[in-house]
């Protein structure tokens, strides 16, 4: 079986969705995954987020749903026992991150200075969240980093989008970025599931295309 790292990792881009209301919740999940991209990171922050996991984690066995901006302990069990697979948090919380590795629920936390990465390191992670990407100095920090700690790799997310995922899908030490690019929160409220289809479906082409051609 593969582990979350992995799956993200063959995915090269995941989805970061905002959801206000639960009925979006299983049509946007059809979307993602008629778009060839069976992912999304649900940010805890609405009320709608835990259902929302719950309906497309059942509705959508086979689809790899996780639960972003979680900032409590408490989060992490709801949001697990809604059917998360994985937990993203923003910023680096050590109780956090203990408490999922205890559990062995994968973890990604947000790390964006040398010190983060080595906390990181010494409870053995080996994939990051870098976030919010490009106001912290997008590619050039992650491969400033990724010197000094050869064994870790990165998932940058905020401020990525269709236009410069090739400059970050270009470096070997990113596994995937997060974007919202293609479930922006207008089009789900407008309930513009096509539209999202087509955009999740040009994000799959392009990432494959950039990963081959930096094959």
């Amino acid at each position: 079986m593969k582990t979350a790292g992995e799956m993200i990792a063959e995915l090269g881009v995941v989805p970061v969705v905002v959801l206000d209301d639960v009925k979006d919740a299983k049509p946007l999940a059809k979307a993602l995954m008629e778009g060839g991209l069976p992912c999304a990171e649900v940010t805890f922050r609405t009320q709608a987020a835990e259902e929302s996991i719950k309906i497309m984690a059942s509705e959508y066995p086979e689809m790899f749903v996780g639960a972003g901006t979680v900032l409590t302990t408490e989060q992490v069990d709801r949001a697990v026992a809604a059917g998360a697979k994985f937990i993203v948090s923003p910023g680096f919380d050590g109780e956090i991150v203990d408490y999922c590795l205890e559990k062995g629920i994968p973890v990604f936390p947000g790390c964006v200075t040398p010190s983060e990465v080595a906390q990181a390191v010494k409870r053995g992670l080996k994939i990051v969240k870098f976030f919010p990407a490009e106001q912290f100095g997008g590619v050039n920090m992650i491969k400033a980093m990724a010197a000094a700690y050869v064994g870790v790799k990165f998932m940058p997310t905020g401020g990525i989008n269709a236009e410069n995922l090739e400059s970050y899908l270009s470096c070997d030490k990113i596994v995937a970025c997060g974007g919202s690019w293609m479930v922006k929160s207008n089009l789900i409220r407008n309930g513009e599931f096509d539209k999202i289809r087509e955009l999740t479906a040009e994000a799959v082409k392009l990432a494959k295309e950039i990963r081959n051609e930096k094959n």
